[in-house]
C-alpha cells in the first residue's frame, strides 16, 4: 500500500502537455449554468445543465472505475483497471491509499467483515486491506480466456453480481452476467453480451439494471431479494451515438437511473421506463461510473478514462460534481450481509 498526494496547482504539473493544461484549467474555472438548449424524449422536455466539476487529485488514471463509498470510514473507493491498483480517497485530508493488484481489476464491493471482494482478471478474490492477502473465492469464466471480469456491484440480496467482457479487438458476444455468493457459488444469469456493465438497483431492490456498453443498450429485471433471482429482462433505452455508451450506473432515492455516457461526455438520467429524464453535460470526454457519495449522499463523484484526440491526452481521474444533482443517492450493499427484512 502506498499514499498519494492531494492534487497541486494546475500550472505547478510540468509534465502536463501545454493543451491539457489549458484544458484542465477551464474545467476548474467552469461554473454550473443552465444549457440554452433542451432535448426532448418523445413530448417530454429534457433538462440539460453544465456541470462543474472538480478534479480532486493529481493522479492520472488509465482506466477510472467503481467508485464506491464507504460509510463506515467516510472514504471513496475507485480502481483504475489498468494499474491495476484499487485506491482509497480520504475527502477530508486528500491523502490517497494505493494496492498494487496482479492483473486488471475490473470492480470490486465492500465486505461485512471489512474485506473487499475484487473481480480481477482471472476471477473473483477476496482482499484484506491490512494483511494485503488475495484468497481466490471463484472462477466465472475459466474457459473463457479471451475475456476479462467488468462491473460489478453487490445486490440487495448480499452477493456479488459481475459481468465479463470481450478483451479482444474483435469485440465478440461472449460475454456473461454472473451472480457469486459468499460461499464462492456461481451462477450464471445471462450469456451472449459484448461488454456487461451499468449494474444498480431501484431503491425498494425490486428492480435490476444491467446494460451492454458496445450494444448501447440497458435492461430492467424483476428482482427477487430474499432469492437473488434476477427475472423478466426487458430493454428498456436504446442509446443513441450523442448520449454515449452506458457506462457505470448508480441510483437515487427517486429511483432515477444515473448512466455515465463514456464518450458522450455526458451523465444521463434515465426513468425506471427507460424515458431520459435529464442530462448532464460534464466536460469531460469519457465519464465511466457515478457514486453518491457523503453522510448524506448527496455529493456525487465520477471516474473517467484516458483519450488522446489530436495530439491532445486528457487524464482520467477521479471528479466531483459541485453542488452534486440535487438529490441522494441509494446506499450501496456488503458482500455476505443478509437481505433486509423489511
Amino acid at each position: 500500500m502506498s499514499f498519494v498526494p492531494l492534487a497541486p496547482p494546475l500550472l505547478a504539473l510540468p509534465s502536463l502537455h501545454w493543451q491539457t493544461r489549458v484544458w484542465l484549467i477551464s474545467l476548474a474555472l467552469a461554473t454550473v449554468q443552465t444549457a440554452v438548449s433542451a432535448e426532448r424524449e418523445g413530448n417530454l422536455r429534457v433538462t440539460s445543465n453544465l456541470a462543474s466539476l472538480q478534479r480532486c487529485l493529481d493522479l492520472d488514471l488509465g482506466l477510472g472505475e467503481s467508485p464506491v463509498w464507504d460509510d463506515r470510514t467516510n472514504t471513496l473507493f475507485f480502481v483504475d483497471i489498468l494499474a491495476p491498483a484499487l485506491y482509497r480517497y480520504h475527502p477530508d485530508s486528500g491523502d490517497v491509499q494505493r494496492w498494487d493488484m496482479p492483473e486488471t481489476i475490473g470492480s470490486f464491493g465492500l465486505c461485512d467483515d471489512g474485506r473487499i471482494v475484487a473481480a480481477l482478471r482471472s476471477g473473483v478474490y477476496l482482499f484484506d486491506l491490512e494483511t494485503e492477502v488475495l484468497e481466490l473465492l471463484a472462477q466465472p469464466e475459466p474457459d473463457r480466456p479471451e475475456n476479462r471480469l467488468n462491473d460489478g456491484k453487490i445486490g440487495p440480496d448480499g452477493a456479488f453480481w459481475i459481468g465479463s467482457m470481450n478483451d479482444t479487438a474483435d469485440k465478440t458476444a461472449t460475454a456473461a452476467l454472473y451472480r457469486v455468493t459468499m460461499d464462492g457459488t456461481v451462477t450464471q444469469i445471462t450469456d451472449g453480451l459484448i461488454i456487461s456493465n451499468g449494474l444498480a438497483w431501484s431503491p425498494d431492490g425490486t428492480t435490476m439494471y444491467h446494460s451492454d456498453s458496445r450494444a448501447a443498450i440497458l435492461w430492467a429485471y424483476d428482482f427477487d431479494i430474499s432469492t437473488g433471482s434476477a427475472t423478466n429482462r426487458r430493454a428498456i433505452k436504446q442509446f443513441s451515438g450523442e448520449s454515449g455508451r452506458p457506462d457505470g450506473g448508480a441510483v437515487d432515492v427517486e429511483g432515477g437511473y444515473w448512466s455515465a455516457g463514456v464518450f458522450g461526455s455526458r451523465l444521463n438520467r434515465i426513468a425506471a421506463n427507460g424515458t431520459l429524464l435529464r442530462r448532464v453535460d460534464l466536460g469531460i470526454p469519457a465519464p465511466t461510473m457515478p457514486c453518491f457519495a457523503g453522510d448524506d449522499l448527496r455529493t456525487l463523484y465520477l471516474t473517467s478514462l484516458r483519450t488522446e484526440q489530436d495530439g491532445v491526452v486528457v487524464p482520467g481521474g477521479l471528479y466531483r460534481l459541485e453542488g452534486g444533482v440535487g438529490v441522494a443517492g441509494v446506499p450501496v450493499h456488503r458482500f455476505g450481509a443478509k437481505p433486509s427484512s423489511d
